[in-house]
């Protein structure tokens, strides 16, 4: 029975029009910018993005926010993995720069071409070097800032260049503990959780469920278990809903790879610690029943109450019958299917973060298709530039052939109207 409601409830769905308009407005913007399309960008990309870096060393902070948006526009539409090979440590250090000393918008801007820079590079010593060279002032950043979009911002670059970076569980759950200092450093060990705002926490969440999905639960021990129980299962009685969105989705994921019945019995938990997780997951169950079948209030957002419904039912279905939703997105032409609440979180974290250039990540980028292990089919007739280019040579030389030939045979047939000894008809 749970299957097939499981079954029922499987998505099938494109991308949003939110999606599309964002897809479709970033290609026009970057035309805008970087004044040129078709073939064109192909020939000039590396030159127009080697003068959008050379900005990044202007003193005009607002001079070194066009570059940077100039810099996003052309990775969301092409992923120039020879330019990055080349210039990847002098743009990382640049934008490193700006996020030392520039303002809201330009640590946002560069934050988010660093995250960009990791998924093209993909995993290896690059990332690696990235994460090594971004981990102290992005920390710094953290703990230096009040403002809720720039902590967000960076929060979400440091979950990415982790992702794509480190090798090890010890280096990921590092990187983790500093998510979570966030809250801890901006909140005294008596402070309540609501001096830090909705968007911000919601941010660590995502941010640190993204990382959790690369974990294997065995590494983790029991009082970081029930801590993460604890904390998420407050959260999702707060009135935010994206807030409880995330903090729902990281339970589900707590227990799909936390498995904790089996690993409470081989790691050899104490009965107290059994006990409470018992009592936290029937205090879970309860909240979640209640927020899957939730009355619209006043001023109530019917999407995001459709969005809180939908995800608190998946994850009901899953720590009762242990069914995780089914997710089906298009990808151009190509179909792909989330069957994990690991792979839907990565699948969503991506997504927000690439926002207009996620198609064309999807589809090209190597390292987001071993994560997801899809490989998108070749459209017929599909070439590459270099090809492309050889073509059109070899077209343009048959092309002057043709016209020459014709050329020929028409002044042969002029020259039999007008006589063998016209003018221009000699053999």
């Amino acid at each position: 029975m749970g299957k097939q409601r499981r079954n029922q409830r499987k998505n099938a769905a494109m991308l949003d029009s939110d999606d599309t308009d964002s897809l479709s407005s970033s290609s026009s913007l970057s035309d805008q910018i970087l004044g040129i399309s078709g073939e064109e960008v192909q020939d000039d990309k590396e030159s127009l993005l080697d003068q959008n870096l050379d900005a990044l060393f202007e003193k005009r902070g607002e001079t070194r926010e066009k570059a940077l948006v100039a810099i996003i526009e052309a990775f969301n539409i092409s992923l120039p993995y020879e330019f990055v090979s080349k210039k990847f440590a002098t743009m990382l250090h640049q934008c490193l720069n700006c996020i030392k000393k520039g303002s809201a918008k330009e640590i946002a801007l560069a934050s988010h071409v660093i995250g960009l820079l990791a998924l093209i590079t993909g995993s290896g010593k690059k990332a690696k070097e990235i994460l090594e060279d971004a981990d102290s002032p992005i920390s710094e950043a953290l703990k230096s800032s009040s403002d809720s979009s720039k902590i967000t911002s960076l929060l979400e670059c440091l979950a990415v260049i982790t992702f794509v970076g480190a090798n090890e569980p010890e280096e990921t759950n590092k990187y983790m503990q500093i998510i979570w200092q966030v809250l801890h450093a901006k909140l005294g060990p008596n402070v309540f959780t609501t001096k830090l705002s909705p968007q911000v926490i919601t941010a660590m969440v995502s941010a640190s469920s993204f990382l959790l999905t690369t974990m294997d639960g065995r590494t983790l021990d029991s009082k970081n278990w029930i801590g993460s129980i604890s904390y998420f299962s407050t959260l999702i009685r707060w009135n935010d809903r994206s807030m409880r969105i995330a903090a729902g989705e990281a339970l589900a994921l707590i227990f799909e790879i936390g498995n904790l019945e089996k690993v409470s019995v081989r790691q050899g938990y104490n009965v107290k610690d059994v006990m409470q997780i018992q009592g936290l997951k029937g205090e879970i169950l309860n909240q979640v029943r209640f927020l899957s079948v939730e009355a619209a209030g006043k001023g109530s957002a019917k999407k995001d109450l459709n969005n809180q419904r939908n995800t608190f039912r998946d994850v009901l279905e899953y720590i009762e019958n242990g069914y995780s939703p089914e997710t089906s997105l298009k990808i151009g032409g190509d179909s792909f299917t989330t069957k994990t609440w690991s792979q839907l979180i990565q699948l969503n974290f991506l997504k927000s973060f690439l926002r207009g250039g996620f198609v064309k990540h999807m589809q090209d980028n190597e390292f987001l298709h071993k994560v997801f292990d899809f490989t998108p089919k070749k459209k017929q007739g599909h070439a590459s530039e270099t090809e492309k280019k050889k073509n059109k040579s070899q077209k343009s030389a048959l092309n002057k052939e043709r016209t020459q030939y014709l050329n020929k045979q028409r002044m042969k047939s002029q020259c039999k109207n007008a006589g063998r000894f016209a003018i221009g008809c000699e053999e």
